[in-house]
């Protein structure tokens, strides 16, 4: 839950909201809250985060707030002077990837100061690593950063918690060596790190002779420092523990959930092992709300396509469909688009397979195909609810896929993600899934096909003109790039020595017109619908790429690995 949005009792017996406390010791006025609502409904994030932003009040203002809409103490890190017991309680990783400043030692019980103080996935590790009862007092968020850099100095590299690890006795027993404190300290510097480099996922690797470690940023894969093969089990039962899975089952996969706190902050990390015939590995998703835009503005949109993402999230009914490969952003787009229609006066309801991001104001419905939760069967069960808007994790069959057009017959506006390659040939998957065509062109609004390229790094960047023999590579599409400036990265620190830092959207948007539907229900091939929306005005990914690689946001080798010409 948004930790900032949550409502406490105090101790008359009310509920208290931040921005009321706030409101009643005079910091700040009702029509701040109104705006910062209205910002959290658009953007996401944390009303705290918005007062401060649009500078209403201060962070000191926050943590004070924090502090008695939970009924803790609030301390002034100015004031405060650590008890040296107390720092040595916490070693230097787990403070900096908590982000919590020992304060005190109170019989069994450790105090400790950290931004947030319903983040009780933090007090349970902590708990767990020093023996001690941990609680929480609320700090300034900024102060306590600058005050853990002060007490416990720079972070440890991967490096030395590897080196630490590997030196430690550690038991050969799986759950005795998951509980092993080098093993703890390791895992938090790798999550840390990973976090800090904007990473989607985390790959432990399991070979005969060889464990290895990578971080996909940017949809990239790039290698960590390899830890010794004999540290893949402790480090692979440890992340079984936090994701409450069997550790003693090293036969079968399993998927399961970690809520954890790094630099302070709430992320969810979804957990899949996998046994392989060296080891047992796995993959954790990162799921950090922070590092998620849900603002239209934010995707990379030229504006002409901006404002027609925008008017779809006004239409009164009908399908809009998002498609592309996976980790291609779908689901951010739509967030996005939700964010944007997430008014008072408007009820959203989504089915997701899972549910990664929430949402203030919006129903969610997680999605358990193991006891018939099914996107059919909760779509069918979200009509009855009254909604004015739907959102759908995707459809994957005829049954989703008929559900969401009986669903927007009946006058609601359907968004949803498919798999297809491009616009274009959006319709005739759905045909292919047994939906009749002339249903297609009854409900069937816009398809929006997506690619994510990686943008240049703008630390190392370098521009260069387009010579003779790229052009003629390029064929009929080097009009696009003719007499532009195109750029490079060529490799920094920053970027990994990757020439490339973040990533931007390249979108293919068509819009169902009359010529289009008469196509639909004709069965028209997909080289028949892609020429009319062409001639609608649609711009396909390539001119989509390439236009953004004579902007300068990306490289032409990233258009062209990304897009079909």
């Amino acid at each position: 839950m948004d930790v900032q949005t949550q409502s406490t009792s105090g101790a008359g017996g009310g509920h208290q909201l931040l921005g009321q406390v706030l409101k009643a010791s005079g910091v700040i006025r009702e029509s701040q809250i109104q705006a910062a609502l209205e910002d959290q409904r658009k953007h996401g994030g944390l009303i705290g985060q918005a007062l401060v932003a649009m500078g209403a009040c201060a962070n000191g203002d926050i943590a004070m707030a924090l502090a008695s809409q939970a009924g803790l103490e609030a301390v002034d890190l100015e004031q405060v002077v650590p008890e040296p017991e107390a720092l040595e309680a916490v070693d230097a990783s787990a403070a900096h990837a908590y982000g919590v400043l020992p304060i005190r030692i109170e019989g069994d019980h450790l105090v400790v100061a950290l931004a947030d103080p319903l983040n009780t996935a933090v007090l349970e590790d902590l708990s767990f690593t020093t023996g001690f009862q941990v609680r929480a007092t609320v700090a300034d968020a900024d102060l306590l950063r600058e005050r853990v850099l002060e007490h416990y100095g720079e972070e440890a590299s991967i490096a030395d918690a590897i080196r630490d690890a590997a030196s430690a006795a550690i038991d050969g027993d799986a759950e005795s060596a998951a509980q092993s404190m080098p093993v703890v300290r390791l895992l938090n510097s790798i999550l840390h790190r990973a976090i800090r480099d904007r990473a989607s996922d985390v790959h432990f690797e399991v070979y005969q002779d060889v464990f290895r470690i990578r971080y996909r940023v940017d949809g990239s894969l790039y290698q960590v420092e390899a830890p010794p093969p004999h540290l893949a089990l402790p480090l692979v039962s440890r992340i079984k523990v936090m994701a409450d899975l069997d550790i003693t089952e090293t036969r079968v996969p399993q998927d399961g959930r970690i809520e954890v706190a790094i630099d302070g902050r709430p992320v969810d990390l979804r957990v899949a092992t996998l046994p392989g015939a060296s080891g047992e590995g796995c993959v954790m998703r990162i799921l950090d709300r922070s590092a998620v835009s849900l603002d239209l503005a934010a995707l990379g949109l030229q504006p002409e396509n901006e404002a027609a993402l925008r008017a779809m999230t006004r239409l009164p009914h009908g399908i809009v469909l998002v498609t592309g490969p996976t980790g291609s952003g779908k689901t951010t787009t739509l967030y996005a688009m939700l964010s944007e229609a997430n008014t008072t006066d408007v009820k959203i309801i989504t089915v997701e397979d899972p549910v990664e991001y929430d949402i203030q104001g919006i129903v969610q419905v997680p999605i358990h195909d193991e006891i018939g939760v099914t996107y059919a069967s909760v779509l069918r069960s979200i009509l009855r609810q009254d909604p004015d808007k739907i959102l759908v994790g995707e459809i994957r069959d005829r049954e989703t896929g008929a559900t969401a057009v009986e669903a927007s017959l009946t006058g609601h506006a359907v968004f949803a993600t498919i798999h297809t390659n491009d616009a274009p040939s959006t319709v005739t998957r759905l045909v292919d899934m047994g939906i009749e065509p002339f249903l297609i062109a009854a409900t069937l609004e816009s398809v929006v096909a997506q690619r994510l390229v990686r943008s240049v790094c703008t630390d190392c960047r370098e521009d260069y003109e387009p010579d003779d023999e790229l052009l003629a590579e390029l064929g009929p599409d080097a009009d696009f790039v003719r007499g532009s400036t195109l750029s490079f990265g060529k490799g920094c620190d920053r970027c990994h020595h990757t020439g490339y830092r973040g990533r931007t959207g390249l979108f293919e948007i068509m819009t169902v017109d009359e010529e289009i539907r008469r196509l639909i229900e004709a069965g028209a091939s997909i080289g028949e619908l892609r020429e009319a929306a062409i001639g609608g005005g649609m711009k396909s990914l390539r001119e989509v790429g390439l236009r953004a690689a004579a902007d300068g946001r990306t490289t032409i080798e990233e258009v062209i690995r990304e897009t079909l010409a």
